[in-house]
């Protein structure tokens, strides 16, 4: 037995765990999970952190940096831990922390967590600034003190996985004997796991097919994003997957489950969504019915995630189904109301509006007569009982439309009248309409 003397001589060298055929239940295929849970602070992120960190160390330290990152869950509790150890800083820069066993854990460990307006995983066209030109801002404020090591648009980030992952990949499947990778699964956050990864088998095994999953739109899967906000993502490539594959945060919890109790895998639901999109591609009738090989990475741990399924699947707890988020058929048809017909209805009749932003962003301009209640709070009234009363109307917003619909969708269902404000506070804008500030 090895006697490691630093924890960071932990990270890297995961398990690859071959999956029972019997609980994937697909027919010649051998399904691998890269184990990127076992890394030490329970991520496939503890790569990359060291990756970016390591280099600089004693520069940082030297200067006295505290670094400041773009991160709400795992690259920030990476980092917070390898720099705490070292003795540096972090300020974690955020739009909206929505697990709240994250923030606690952040908070525990002493981050300086800023969130900023807007959503996570809904672009804010009403907010003064989004997180990146925040840490520039930042940045040039006190150019001595911060580091930004810059996940998103670090190669440090891709190299990680090209020269751990990848290599790891290959090499743990080359001592089986097995000469051959047909598939890489994984989910897009920063995209630096799929692409490093990829990139290195790729190398060695030229008819590789690399599989992006991301959520559907309007949707929220931790860890993951869905592919029109990709764009924000400076490492995506999207000419480098050869496939994109949409999941719905529903279908990914059931995955999730189904690792755990089929595989022993306590997998978070980023994992969940990627054993759920390798499932269905690899499901797929196959012309010649040659045997496949394929690998899924297992990206974090369950634990963390647990209040997210509580309030998706709150039956799984033995609590009332009444509180569990609405299915997407619900949420297609939850009513729409258009700013002008918002806009006479606020003339003729006494709706509750309710914006479901941030609080920065409520202040710099909302729907005349809106009240805020942030998205994350929204939920949480939400799953102890009905917060409104059903004698007037009820209109969510959003920036863009869509995330109010989910609580539209929500409200209709315990018996309100209830409305999503169509394009959101975008649209009102779009629209004509006067936004009212906060002073």
């Amino acid at each position: 037995m090895t006697i490691y003397q630093h924890i960071t001589e932990l990270i890297g060298d995961t398990p690859l765990l071959r999956l029972d055929p019997a609980a994937h239940g697909l027919d010649g295929v051998d399904l691998y999970a890269k184990l990127e849970s076992h890394n030490p602070f329970g991520s496939v992120k503890d790569r990359v952190a060291w990756g970016m960190l390591r280099d600089e160390l004693d520069t940082l330290r030297a200067q006295d940096r505290t670094l400041i990152e773009a991160s709400s869950g795992n690259t920030a509790k990476a980092l917070r831990i390898l720099g705490a150890v070292h003795g540096i800083g972090l300020r974690a820069m955020t739009n909206r922390i929505k697990v709240g066993e994250v923030r606690d854990l952040l908070r525990l460990f002493g981050t300086d967590i800023v969130e900023l307006p807007g959503l996570s995983e809904c672009p804010d066209p009403t907010t003064p600034n989004d997180v990146y030109s925040a840490i520039e801002r930042a940045l040039a404020a006190e150019p001595d003190r911060f580091r930004h090591l810059s996940q998103y648009t670090s190669e440090k980030n891709i190299d990680a996985h090209h020269d751990g992952t990848g290599r790891e990949i290959h090499e743990d499947l080359a001592v089986a004997g097995i000469d051959r990778i047909d598939y890489l699964f994984g989910g897009l956050g920063t995209t630096g796991s799929s692409r490093g990864a990829g990139s290195y088998l790729r190398k060695y095994h030229p008819d590789l097919r690399t599989v992006a999953v991301v959520s559907e739109r309007g949707d929220f899967i931790p860890g993951i994003r869905s592919e029109r906000e990709m764009w924000e993502v400076g490492l995506f490539q999207p000419d480098f997957y050869d496939e994109i594959v949409t999941v719905e945060s529903g279908s990914a919890i059931d995955a999730t489950l189904e690792l755990a109790t089929g595989c022993g895998i306590l997998a978070g639901p980023t994992s969940g969504a990627a054993y759920a999109a390798a499932r269905e591609v690899l499901a797929r009738p196959r012309h010649d019915g040659s045997p496949l090989v394929a690998v899924v990475i297992v990206c974090d741990r369950l634990e963390p995630y647990l209040s997210y399924i509580k309030q998706r699947r709150p039956e799984l707890f033995g609590r009332d189904t009444a509180s569990r988020a609405p299915s997407p058929a619900e949420i297609a048809a939850a009513a729409l109301i258009g700013p002008g017909e918002l806009a006479e209805m606020t003339r003729a009749q006494r709706p509750v509006i309710v914006d479901t932003r941030g609080a920065m962003a409520y202040r710099v301009g909302h729907v005349p007569g809106a009240i805020n209640i942030p998205d994350d709070r929204l939920t949480d009234l939400f799953a102890h009982g009905t917060p409104f009363s059903r004698a007037h109307p009820v209109v969510f917003t959003c920036p863009t439309g869509d995330i109010s619909r989910q609580f539209a969708a929500t409200a209709q269902r315990t018996g309100h009248t209830a409305y999503s404000l169509d394009g959101g506070v975008a649209g009102w804008r779009a629209a004509g309409l006067a936004l009212e500030r906060d002073t």
